[in-house]
């Protein structure tokens, strides 16, 4: 019997077992790699996400900066125009100045020139009147008799200064100019303490004077003093309305130490002075005037702060005016500077009144 032969196959059962448990298995990696790279991949997009978002938020805050940037240059801009702008206008105010200031120089030379004159016309007057001194005081030594007017009490010419009377009013100017002959002086005074103002040398040449006068007035007469500035009142206010008799030393002590324990200030107004002498009754018959120039104010309180040298010849005016007939004024004036037409103005009114007039020097009395 023929032997049948079998022919075999390589690929049997066992290997295609063997084939698809390999295949499995790599299936199975795949499948694990591919879910660990998944994972991988949305931590990767999470993290991109987060850097997105914030990216996108410096990217509006940086906008909202450039705006804000922009507008500030923008202010900017503006403010360079408008400080250019006031730039020129300084610039032009500074020119304008100087055209001002350059008109102002020219005014105040001639200003000063002016002034000058004056004050040369001013010695040449004060030359005459101790000429006119010296001739009166070389009668005296001649014998020559006291002047009488009768009413009016007796004049005695003492250094030029007519003193008597039965009844003498003292007027001392106490406002601002009183504390210096210097304007600038003044005004740096003025503003310093009561003390200090008190003690003004101009101030204590005043007093001194006042005090000289009430010691040499004849014995049987009477005084009052009174101080003005913007008004005028008796120095004690309780003596206001009585004339003390010279010999009465208690009661004229107290008004001359009032007197020392005034303080100048305020504008000089003529007009109350000699309006408070012409309401005195009984009335005075001779005045002694303390003064440093020409009246800055009238009845009523100015409020301006500047006046020129007519006003104050107009304001000195209308303060004669209202003198009683037949009152002398006997003036003593410490001059101070700007005020050249003073000494003329009150020798005029010695002239007038049957007065005085008297510049001391500064170390008199």
């Amino acid at each position: 019997m023929p032997r049948i032969r079998r022919n075999t196959s390589q690929f049997n059962l066992s290997f295609l077992d063997v084939m698809c448990c390999g295949f499995g298995a790599v299936v199975l990696l795949v499948m694990l790699l591919n879910g660990d790279m998944l994972a991988t991949r949305q931590e990767i997009v999470a993290d991109l996400r987060s850097e997105v978002t914030r990216l996108e938020r410096e990217v509006k805050t940086g906008k909202e900066y450039l705006v804000s940037l922009q507008n500030s240059m923008q202010q900017t801009e503006e403010d360079i125009v408008r400080a250019e702008g006031l730039s020129q206008l300084v610039i032009d105010s500074i020119a304008q100045a100087k055209v001002e200031l350059a008109t102002m120089s020219a005014k105040s030379q001639a200003t000063r020139e002016h002034i000058n004159a004056l004050q040369s016309d001013l010695l040449n007057l004060d030359k005459e009147n101790r000429q006119v001194g010296a001739e009166q005081q070389a009668e005296a030594a001649r014998g020559a008799q006291v002047r009488e007017f009768i009413g009016q009490g007796d004049r005695q010419y003492l250094t030029g200064l007519r003193l008597g009377g039965k009844r003498v009013l003292l007027l001392v100017d106490a406002s601002a100019s009183m504390l210096d002959e210097k304007i600038v002086n003044i005004v740096i005074r003025r503003n310093l303490d009561d003390r200090t103002k008190r003690s003004s040398p101009k101030w204590l040449r005043t007093i001194r004077t006042a005090e000289w006068l009430t010691a040499n007035l004849p014995a049987d007469s009477s005084l009052q003093i009174y101080t003005f500035n913007t008004s005028a009142a008796q120095v004690v206010p309780d003596l206001q309305g009585k004339w003390i008799a010279t010999s009465d030393n208690k009661n004229v002590d107290r008004m001359l130490a009032a007197l020392k324990q005034t303080i100048p200030q305020g504008g000089t107004s003529l007009y109350n002075a000699f309006s408070a002498a012409a309401h005195l009754q009984p009335r005075p018959d001779n005045i002694l005037l303390l003064t440093d120039g020409l009246p800055t104010q009238g009845e009523r309180v100015s409020s301006q702060n500047t006046v020129s040298g007519d006003e104050r010849l107009k304001l000195f005016h209308q303060a004669t005016r209202i003198l009683p007939k037949f009152l002398p004024v006997n003036t003593i004036l410490f001059p101070m500077e700007g005020d050249p037409m003073a000494a003329v103005s009150f020798w005029q009114l010695a002239i007038d009144t049957g007065g005085s007039f008297l510049t001391p020097t500064r170390d008199w009395p």
